[in-house]
């Protein structure tokens, strides 16, 4: 089983930045990928941004030019950096890991923009 504790999140005004983290433990073998989604109240979880062990990076277009994600792979860690917030990106923001029988979602961080 694994387990994964996200933190980083909070309150911050337009313009801010703030930087995600999760960290994966227990048992695993290989990680294919890790991801960070968020929901806003009322909406569909989405996916923000996606690491892929082989590489490729990908981002959803809302974030792009002012999310990056990365991974410390020998920490078995995502991190999520946040610049440039807008109210919009106001949601609860969720690090899911998919690997070798795994695909875990961690419990959520809150992030709030205020105007």
């Amino acid at each position: 089983q694994v387990q994964l504790v996200e933190s980083g999140g909070g309150l911050v005004q337009v313009g801010g930045s703030l930087r995600l983290s999760c960290a994966a433990s227990g048992k695993i073998f290989t990680i294919y990928a890790m991801a960070w989604y968020r929901q806003a109240p009322g909406k569909q979880r989405e996916l923000v941004a996606v690491i892929n062990s082989n590489g490729p990076i990908n981002y959803a277009a809302s974030v792009k030019g002012r999310f990056t994600i990365s991974r410390d792979s020998a920490k078995n860690t995502a991190y999520l950096q946040m610049n440039s917030l807008k109210p919009e990106d106001t949601a609860v923001y969720y690090c899911n890991v998919v690997g070798t029988g795994v695909n875990s979602w961690g419990q959520g961080t809150q992030v709030t923009v205020s105007s």
